[in-house]
């Protein structure tokens, strides 16, 4: 019996760690949320607001595995190939006016398995 009390708490503890560190992952509504105070200079260039870097430093700072980084990166790959009117060279520019780095272009060919 008391060992079986001892298995049930460590899968109880496994699943607390696991659901804990799954509830913080990411997620590509999150990522398009996030980046939508930025469709403006996406599309058009000009200043970037303040909401947009707020939103770029989030995504940046909440993807912090390689899983994280490569999830981030096809949802930007699938929203790049999906905004209308996507001026490429201010989509590689955004993250740098933020004064962030990422280390991969935003752009819909973007190769987001070779990300670490």
């Amino acid at each position: 019996m008391a060992s079986f009390l001892k298995l049930s708490c460590v899968v109880l503890v496994c699943m607390v760690v696991v659901g804990a560190h799954t509830a913080e992952a990411i997620t590509c509504g999150q990522v398009q949320s996030s980046l939508a105070p930025c469709l403006g200079y996406l599309q058009n260039g000009g200043a970037v607001t303040s909401r947009c870097c707020s939103g770029v430093r989030s995504i940046v700072n909440t993807a912090r595995t390689t899983a994280d980084r490569r999830l981030v990166c096809n949802c930007l790959k699938r929203a790049a190939a999906a905004i209308r009117r996507l001026n490429p060279t201010n989509a590689q520019t955004l993250p740098g006016k933020c004064g962030v780095n990422i280390p991969y272009k935003i752009s819909s060919s973007t190769n987001c398995a070779s990300i670490k």
